[in-house]
This record gives C-alpha cells, sequence and structure tokens, in this order.
C-alpha cells in the first residue's frame, strides 16, 4: 500500500518550496513519529499530523529532521519487505519537502550533555541534539516527557494535541 502522505507529495513536487526562498518563516523539526503516523495512516494522530503539515505549508515553514529519524522511518518498510514504500520513503527524505540535518561532532557533544543531564534514551538525546544544534524554532514530538524540557538551540518543545497550529 502506498504511502497516505504521497498525495501531499505530488502537491509539494508541483510548488514552490522553502527552499527556493530567502526568507524563513520557521525551522520546525519532527520527531520519527509524526512521519510513521503519516506512513501508517494513524487513526488517531495521522489527521493532526496531516493538519500540521498543511499549516506549515501555508505558512511555508520549513519543515526538518535529522538522518536518524530518515533511518528510523526507512527501517519499517525494509523490515516488512515493502519495497514500493521503501522506494517512496527514500523519494520524499530525498526530497526538498525535508530538510535533513546531519549528525556531526557538535551533535555529538550536545547529544552526550542531553543525555547525561536529561537521562533520556539515545534516540530521545539525538532528536533534541540534532534539533538544538540546527537551532530549530520548534520542536513536534508525541513524547510527552520531553514536552517539559527546555533546551538551547530549541525554541519550543510541543505535542500534537498543542494549539500551535
Amino acid at each position: 500500500m502506498a504511502a497516505p502522505w504521497a498525495r501531499e507529495l505530488l502537491f509539494c513536487r508541483t510548488r514552490r518550496t522553502a527552499w527556493d526562498r530567502e526568507e524563513i518563516v520557521s525551522l520546525i523539526y519532527w520527531d520519527t513519529m509524526l512521519f510513521v503516523y503519516m506512513i501508517e495512516d494513524h487513526p488517531q494522530f495521522a489527521p493532526k499530523v496531516d493538519r500540521i503539515l498543511g499549516h506549515m505549508l501555508k505558512r511555508r515553514d520549513v519543515l526538518c529532521t535529522s538522518a536518524f529519524a530518515y533511518a528510523e522511518v526507512l527501517t519499517g518498510p525494509i523490515k516488512e519487505n515493502e519495497a514500493d514504500l521503501a522506494r517512496d520513503t527514500r523519494n520524499y527524505f530525498r526530497g526538498d519537502e525535508v530538510r535533513l540535518i546531519p549528525f556531526t561532532f557538535e551533535t555529538a557533544e550536545l547529544f552526550a550533555e542531553i543525555r547525561a543531564k536529561h537521562s533520556l534514551p539515545a534516540a530521545d538525546s539525538i532528536h533534541l541534539a540534532t534539533a538544538a544544534q540546527a537551532k530549530v524554532d520548534l520542536f513536534i514530538t508525541n513524547d510527552k516527557r520531553l514536552h517539559k524540557l527546555t533546551l538551547p538551540g530549541i525554541g519550543f518543545i510541543v505535542g500534537l494535541d498543542g494549539t500551535v497550529f
């Protein structure tokens, strides 16, 4: 089955992307699960993610995530031997709709600090360090444990139930 977000891809491919403009409204980081909710068309969370994405497109915000999130999202289709979905996932993350942020030496330093200070799992610390390194305006996650954090380099951390969008 094709990814439910494929319809968004068609729209995104025919419009000017955020990369074409000189001024960025907001740099918004999605953790892995937001992409998974879209792919799996999760009955509770996919509509919320679709609403957020729609508002981001209207505002011309820049969607970003870590290269690690890409790997996490790609794991499902590969594990389930869904070649078409794996191809669609690769194409989506290689396109202009998502800015992939690499894990650098500086990100590793932030990772260590965040993980040591907040005793978070490695995956959460990778996401937060990557977002902080990129100096994102907004970090969106459905992980309520992260909502209470305030980290340098991340403007706000919010969940899917927030009123940001």
